[in-house]
């Protein structure tokens, strides 16, 4: 958790007092995700256990999107927000950064047991429904058609899902070689630091008086009501242990880094999409930890 926090604020000192050079935060975010998280996948999965309570961190990604989907498409109108505004909650507050700061957080709670869990969560979970749903929604409420083949080009090349195919064969057939695995673990474990410093040199928080009413319903869902459900989901289903754990944290993980970029590429509200960002990264370093004090 140390680590965590150094790295996180690290970033955040650097970007405000050092000058980083142009394009650090996209190099870094190139390794991460096309180098270290492919890596630590192929290291990981093929040591998961799977039984059939692993549906279940997959069912609380789904569920998290779907009733931020259906609670904001209700309240938006409601309460006189955009559409614009009505998208970026639904992308924000309905995806959650299960990798950049899902991974650190599960390891340092969990081990690499949980790691591989959120790992689970990220890939079969968040990361198909940002790449799916998540353009759908960003075209519909930017008034944008969606693009059936582009959304299934963009899962089926993202070097991370292709490395989660690759390791479940790997698994199926007893594993890497010990020299192999020597190679991908180092590599696997830069993911947590970068990441985390990554996230600290993007870090906005610059709250407007007509933001705080759609910051607090976003983070209430994404923090509180949407982990709660999946509890709820997951309890009355018989899931118990570790998988309920990280499947109920990672629903309750900050609003997605990736998610506020695509809420800006749409041109849905980016000022409010890194406003809740930020305020969520920020809360969830404390809530995360309680909710897993409270999960036992």
């Amino acid at each position: 958790m140390l680590l965590l926090f150094v790295c996180l604020i690290l970033g955040v000192l650097v970007a405000r007092f050092a000058k980083p050079p142009a394009g650090i935060v996209a190099g870094i975010n190139w390794w991460v995700i096309n180098v270290a998280l492919p890596a630590l996948v192929l290291d990981l999965i093929p040591r998961v256990k799977f039984d059939p309570q692993l549906w279940f961190p997959v069912a609380a990604m789904v569920l998290t999107f779907g009733g931020a989907w259906l609670l904001f498409g209700l309240l938006g109108p409601r309460l006189g927000w955009s559409r614009q505004r009505t998208g970026a909650l639904i992308l924000v507050c309905g995806l959650g950064n299960t990798s950049f700061m899902g991974y650190p957080l599960m390891q340092a709670l969990h081990g690499q047991q949980g790691l591989a869990l959120a790992v689970v969560a990220d890939q079969l979970g968040c990361f198909p429904i940002l790449a799916s749903a998540g353009i759908v929604v960003a075209s519909l409420y930017a008034g944008r058609k969606p693009e059936p083949v582009l959304i299934l080009r963009r899962i089926l090349t993202f070097p991370a899902f292709v490395a989660l195919i690759v390791g479940i064969v790997a698994g199926q057939c007893g594993g890497w070689p010990e020299l192999l695995h020597g190679v991908l673990s180092p590599i696997g474990v830069t993911l947590t630091p970068l990441a985390l410093f990554s996230v600290g040199l993007q870090f906005k928080f610059h709250p407007g008086d007509r933001q705080l009413g759609a910051v607090s319903w976003g983070l209430a869902w994404k923090l509180l009501l949407a982990p709660l459900l999946c509890w709820m989901m997951g309890v009355a289903a018989g899931v118990g242990g570790l998988v309920l754990t990280v499947g109920v944290l990672q629903a309750a993980m900050a609003p997605m880094v990736s998610a506020a970029i695509l809420a800006d590429e749409y041109e849905l509200d980016p000022a409010l999409a890194n406003t809740v960002l930020g305020a969520g990264i920020v809360l969830s370093l404390l809530t995360i930890p309680l909710g897993n004090l409270w999960l036992g």
